[in-house]
């Protein structure tokens, strides 16, 4: 098995590490605090990293294909996350209560300090940052589209080995 196999694998976990990465640069240098979706979001891609570094370790062992159509079921997974976020940014869709209710009078000094407490910094339906309009939803949104059609490319070339080993030769 030679290397090109581990490419794959490779190229999901440097993605993976650039976008989680990216997002964790904005939060603690950036200063954007991210809102309870935005931290739901991020596990999709710590779950790619772990397939990813399993599939880099172990790949003389592994059918490198179903890594593949694994990790387009992650990032279809991030996509449905990122989608809903993205809805409910633009109030297509009701986002958890916790940050995205609308405030409510207290009837008691109590009642007020506790829904002051309980109540979520950050914003779920209100975008923190955007660029070109498209908020960091939006990018995850995009990102986890690519990277699920990467995979989804890779699960069907890794399948087809008389195609693999024609492009092999055609390109030695």
């Amino acid at each position: 098995m030679g290397a090109e196999p581990v490419r794959f694998p490779i190229f999901v976990l440097a993605a993976s590490v650039a976008v989680l990465g990216g997002a964790l640069m904005s939060q603690y240098w950036g200063g954007l605090a991210p809102c309870e979706l935005c931290v739901l979001q991020r596990w999709p891609w710590v779950v790619s990293i772990v397939i990813s570094a399993i599939a880099i370790r172990v790949s003389g062992r592994l059918a490198l294909s179903w890594v593949a159509l694994t990790l387009a079921a992650v990032f279809a997974v991030s996509g449905a996350l990122a989608f809903y976020h993205v809805g409910v940014e633009r109030h297509w869709f009701a986002g958890p209560t916790a940050c995205t209710g609308a405030a409510t009078a207290a009837d008691t000094v109590e009642a007020l300090k506790a829904r002051i407490l309980g109540q979520m910094p950050v914003r779920c339906d209100e975008p923190a940052w955007s660029l070109w309009g498209i908020s960091l939803a939006g990018w995850n949104l995009l990102a986890s589209l690519v990277m699920g059609g990467i995979c989804l490319a890779a699960f069907s070339w890794l399948r087809r080995p008389s195609l693999r080993g024609a492009m092999r030769r055609g390109m030695a």
